[in-house]
């Protein structure tokens, strides 16, 4: 039996769970005259404060389980600078792959993955510029050969690199520009379509970088322009 058919299986058991939490729940305060919809509300707020505390209990441990392997495996390399870049390709396509399996979850490993690596990247001193364009052009070249939506993966890469880049007080400008770069190289060799998929995705996320980011996101809009 694989994953999928299990997470169907489980479904209607968690159906159960909240169909028998909400009727012992209204059982209990209907002599208190509550409403219905109102004791329905709490159940919900309950149930997703709860989802989104574990979502962060995962983003964390993904984050977490990046840093440790890349850090871990780099220090018993005699060449740091030149491993690092397989690292972070073995690292990241590995993440893609992994969720591909699963069936979900592709977005957010991505990006926190990337957080991750970034994370290592920044604690061992090596060079970020470079570690951050590669993971941003593995995570598009993974996604690219898995199917996945390529702009929206290089787009949650970007977050988690420019994100941790940020943190860890790092030249987000120089990041970014590296990034946007290997982004876009990487889209050129899958497709026109790809690349302008890519362009657009990435401006909501370095749009705040204008003085760097203009010289390689300067045509998307005149693209659309020269199409209709």
């Amino acid at each position: 039996m694989d994953e999928m058919e299990k997470n169907q299986e489980a479904q209607p058991h968690l159906e159960e769970k909240v169909e028998e939490r909400l009727v012992n729940v209204v059982r209990k305060t209907a002599e208190g005259g509550k409403e219905t919809a109102s004791i329905a509300g709490s159940v919900i707020k309950e149930g997703i404060i709860k989802s989104l505390r574990g979502i962060q209990e995962v983003e964390n441990e993904i984050v977490s389980l990046a840093k440790t392997t890349f850090i871990t495996t780099l220090k018993t390399s005699s060449e740091v600078a030149n491993e690092s870049l397989k690292v972070t390709e073995q690292v990241v396509k590995s993440a893609v792959q992994a969720a591909e399996e699963v069936g979900t979850g592709l977005v957010i490993s991505v990006k926190n993955v990337a957080k991750g690596v970034i994370f290592a990247a920044g604690e061992l001193g090596t060079d970020l510029t470079s570690v951050a364009k590669q993971v941003v052009s593995t995570a598009v070249k993974s996604a690219a050969e898995v199917g996945a939506d390529v702009g929206l993966v290089a787009r949650r890469a970007a977050e988690g690199v420019l994100e941790a880049t940020k943190e860890i007080g790092g030249n987000v400008e120089e990041v970014a520009n590296a990034v946007v770069g290997g982004a876009i190289q990487t889209s050129e060799n899958i497709g026109k379509t790809a690349v302008k998929a890519v362009k657009e995705l990435l401006l909501g996320v370095v749009g705040g970088v204008k003085e760097v980011v203009s010289a390689a996101l300067p045509t998307v809009k005149k693209e659309e322009k020269k199409e209709t």
